[in-house]
């Protein structure tokens, strides 16, 4: 990788997609190349020691020279992807100040006359890159397709946990990656011919992907004609309806779909985390599935006319059905199902595989729309416990118990499931109170960071849709929760950003500086509220809340007349709504105990039963 991005820039024609990847798309590359690194890592290693660690192969790009410049024809999902992953590895390096810094930038930048220039030379992504590289703020909201998605594609990296999985390994790592993992590129200085070859290697003599090996390894025992066209055909339908499911055309989706199948049902082992450790069956599925299934015949009971047709016939349809639905469900707010939509909002890249577990092939769809819900209800009070607590649930972090949980609750009847569940968040040790002895804060000490905000973010709209539907009214999660609308949701801080108008209140600056950016001193407000309000005392204020949703209104005495919905809705689950003249210290004290009780209803345990009815 260092001899094709060194000190070399690349641009893109017009007329090319925008850059498209996804969270899951950045969580499987990066879980692959930490994998492939622990595998040779041991810790007291040298780093010339990284010089013996095996290779990975990242694929080809091909390039076209013209004007003194590299226009990639393919390869810009994988270039971005690099590029984010190099400034964020960049920028970890810098602020431990290790030497490897002075290697990694040259593949980022180049020194044009005292100035950088980027090597991803695009001209309208430049200022992303820029803020992204000096640690800039950088606000992507109303930007081009690609720069709102290589931003978020950035936190992700950066959310994703291979850097506190690294620790002490970092450099190793980046120099790992930059001498052993390899792109190979295929240059010329003619358009024509660049497509040539584009159109080549993805069109005429396109190699079979695992889906097809995975079909004509089923197809191979069934020798009855009418059985073998019946499998075909059913398979191709199955496919067909994933890649094109939704009004999109994804080709990755059949084989991410038998992916979380697979390991569903079938992963008995995954790899010990040490090295020279091999891969097991929860990471061949995730890489090899159509060779694991061929090597795993015997175990599947496959091999033979009839079992291969059930499984192509039967299993992969109903599998593959209840994936769409799970789909589904995680874009559109669908009653029974919201818990899906939750925890695709919180990017837990694992759902779809822990689903699908539960389910057998006999269960009817209101069978498996309770399995469902059910199961992502438990996994959405697991994430927000952690969330809380500032534990880490990236991609790479919660494999291990993403494996256990589908072993455990793998083609349970739906009363059992319940009962497993219930039990695992009963003996969990993680809660929103935290543990003095573990040094978990739990909920008394969330504050808005870097780290937080997105999941306080989740957590106010939840909340706060808890309590407009408690007092009766409409404002749900997925409304308040939308980006897309012209005047969003933002946080607000409760105490505007003016130290000596309070502080009085407070013994020092950071001690109001902590206060309020607790999560007990903020709420939701549409973005244009939230801007004509920042430097106002709370005094004023308030009575801007009372036009609000009813978590911020209820700050405010004039919004509790007249409502006995609400009042009903807090005397049942002893509420203590309190609205105050003035906000304190001891108001936000107040505040807490209120935040406290409404996150125990919202994440209570109970709901697994409410989901299974």
């Amino acid at each position: 990788m260092q001899q094709l991005l060194q000190s070399q820039s690349f641009s893109i024609d017009e007329y090319q997609r925008e850059y498209k990847w996804e969270k899951k798309n950045i969580d499987e590359l990066l879980s692959d190349l930490q994998a492939k690194f622990f595998s040779h890592y041991k810790p007291g290693d040298e780093t010339p020691a990284v010089s013996s660690y095996g290779e990975y192969f990242l694929g080809s790009i091909i390039v076209s020279k013209r004007n003194g410049k590299n226009y990639l024809i393919d390869g810009q999902q994988r270039v971005t992807s690099l590029t984010l992953l190099l400034i964020c590895l960049y920028r970890a390096a810098k602020a431990q100040s290790l030497p490897v810094v002075q290697t990694v930038a040259p593949l980022i930048f180049s020194d044009n006359l005292g100035q950088p220039k980027f090597n991803l030379d695009i001209l309208e992504r430049l200022p992303v890159i820029k803020a992204l590289f000096e640690g800039e703020p950088y606000n992507p909201d109303g930007k081009d397709e690609s720069i709102q998605t290589m931003y978020a594609r950035y936190r992700d990296i950066e959310d994703n946990d291979l850097l506190a999985e690294l620790g002490a390994a970092l450099p190793h790592f980046i120099y790992w990656l930059l001498t052993q993992v390899g792109l190979i590129e295929i240059a010329t200085d003619n358009d024509s011919y660049a497509y040539a070859i584009f159109e080549t290697m993805n069109d005429r003599g396109k190699p079979l992907s695992p889906v097809d090996m995975l079909k004509a390894y089923l197809l191979a025992p069934i020798e009855d004609p009418q059985a073998r066209q019946q499998a075909n055909q059913t398979w191709k339908q199955q496919v067909l309806e994933l890649i094109s499911w939704g009004g999109s055309h994804e080709p990755e989706r059949d084989a991410n779909c038998i992916k979380a199948w697979l390991r569903a049902q079938y992963a008995e082992t995954i790899r010990e985390r040490r090295a020279g450790s091999a891969d097991k069956d929860w990471e061949l599925i995730g890489s090899v599935f159509h060779r694991w299934v061929r090597d795993q015949s015997e175990r599947l009971g496959l091999g033979k006319a009839q079992p291969n047709v059930r499984m192509m016939a039967e299993s992969f349809p109903f599998f593959a059905k209840a994936y769409r639905r799970i789909q589904h469900a995680s874009r559109h707010y669908t009653p029974g199902l919201q818990a899906l939509y939750y925890n695709a909002h919180n990017d837990f890249t694992w759902q779809s595989t822990v689903l699908l577990a539960p389910l057998v092939e006999t269960d009817d769809d209101e069978t498996v729309r309770r399995k469902l819900a059910v199961t992502a209800t438990y996994l959405d009070i697991w994430l927000m416990r952690r969330a809380v607590n500032y534990i880490r649930v990236g991609y790479s972090s919660v494999s291990y118990a993403m494996w256990l949980l589908c072993r455990d609750i793998r083609r349970k009847p739906l009363a059992e499931l319940v009962g497993i569940l219930q039990e695992k968040l009963a003996e969990d040790e993680v809660t929103f109170e935290g543990s003095v002895a573990k040094g978990r804060a739990g909920l008394q000490g969330l504050g808005l960071n870097q780290f937080s905000r997105r999941y306080i973010y989740h957590l106010l709209a939840r909340i706060t849709e808890a309590t407009e539907m408690g007092a009766g009214r409409t404002e749900s999660f997925d409304k308040l929760v939308n980006r897309e609308v012209k005047n969003p949701f933002d946080i607000e801080h409760i105490w505007a950003d003016d130290y000596e108008a309070v502080k009085a209140l407070f013994a020092n600056e950071p001690e109001f500086v902590e206060c309020r950016n607790h999560v007990a001193s903020l709420l939701l407000l549409p973005a244009d509220v939230n801007r004509s309000l920042q430097a106002k005392p709370f005094e004023q204020k308030r009575t801007y809340y009372a036009n609000q949703n009813f978590y911020a209104a209820s700050l405010d005495a004039s919004v509790y007349k007249h409502q006995p919905q609400f009042r009903q809705f807090a005397e049942k689950y002893h509420l203590p709504f309190k609205a105050f003249t003035k906000f304190t210290k001891d108001e936000q004290l107040a505040r807490r105990e209120l935040l406290a009780a409404l996150v125990e209803i919202v994440w209570s345990p109970q709901r697994l039963q409410e989901a299974a009815a």
